[in-house]
């Protein structure tokens, strides 16, 4: 058994599992206190390392890629104080967090223990339900069902919409960017039909726009990554794997891949085969929302300008 404690958190590695427990102290983040104890298999371990510096040292652990939601949810954006596989050392610890690092290097090489991309999620995402109140509403997610409550400091268009209900099965991926403090957040749920719409975040009823308190904003990766964790993982997305950049991180242009194919050779019946682009469905999602735009404004919900500039954005995305 190795173990480390500190006041940032304890690190225990039992030869099969590394626990990840964050520590009590007011310098811990909220986020990571929230997200709670984490149970890392040493199949999902990629690397460790630990880097001293003059007053402090840290230890970092690396997770192979797309063996956990947290990391597919938040990209690597996540603030440093607020990644969990961060441990800051006191400098009189220094020995104990080499002797950890070194116990499970070692265990990686009795096990080789592969470093290519993980075929599913080997770490658990929070439990379910979570629910997390942020500056433009709060977003639940009960395990089938995400639902948004908007704040009344929402945009009134997503006001006047009404609480949004997203079924699981509708949902396509999550978009998530911090809240910088400097720079303003999003949590979107890209669903089926919303997938070619462009709507800026604060027009948008499927995303919450993240603009008040940055360590408040910044719990909404807990639902992103809980609802992350239950949709089909990266590497089955396709049959073969291509396109596997594009979903690895939150794209904002999915259009992009859709009728992009590697082999120029193919006849045009295997193309439509492999990328499918039904028009009609497209044009019955863009009528759907220009009368939901119409509606908006006919009740006063839109003034004229509000209007003309929310339907160019829609125009544009399709």
């Amino acid at each position: 058994m190795a173990e480390i404690i500190q006041r940032d958190g304890a690190w225990t590695f039992d030869g099969t599992t590394v626990r990840i427990t964050p520590g009590l102290h007011r310098s811990v983040p909220l986020f990571r206190q929230t997200y709670g104890e984490i149970a890392v298999p040493l199949e999902a371990v990629a690397g460790i390392v630990y880097e001293p510096e003059r007053k402090r040292g840290r230890l970092r652990l690396r997770l192979r890629e797309g063996a956990d939601p947290l990391l597919q949810a938040t990209g690597g954006r996540l603030p440093d104080r607020a990644d969990p596989y961060r441990l800051v050392v006191d400098l009189d610890a220094s020995g104990v967090a080499e002797y950890v690092a070194e116990e499970i290097r070692h265990a990686l090489l009795l096990d080789q223990v592969p470093k290519e991309p993980a075929k599913a999620y080997l770490v658990p995402g929070p439990p379910v339900p979570v629910s997390v109140r942020s500056s433009d509403g709060t977003v639940s997610f009960d395990g089938t069902q995400v639902r948004i409550d908007w704040a009344d400091s929402a945009d009134r268009v997503k006001r006047a919409t009404g609480p949004r209900v997203i079924n699981m099965g509708d949902v396509v991926r999550v978009e998530w960017l911090p809240n910088t403090g400097h720079e303003d957040g999003l949590l979107r749920f890209v669903t089926r039909e919303t997938v070619f719409a462009k709507l800026p975040p604060e027009k948008d009823p499927y995303a919450l726009d993240l603009w008040g308190s940055a360590r408040r904003d910044l719990l909404t990766a807990l639902v992103a990554t809980a609802v992350t964790a239950r949709l089909p993982h990266p590497s089955s997305r396709t049959g073969d794997g291509r396109d596997q950049d594009a979903d690895g991180h939150p794209d904002r242009h999915p259009d992009r891949h859709q009728d992009r194919h590697q082999d120029g050779h193919r006849d045009r019946s295997a193309c439509a085969a492999v990328a499918p682009s039904p028009r009609s469905d497209h044009h019955d999602v863009l009528l759907r929302r220009l009368r939901e735009l119409g509606e908006l404004h006919r009740d006063g919900v839109l003034t004229d300008e509000e209007f003309a500039r929310t339907k160019a954005v829609v125009l544009r995305g399709f």
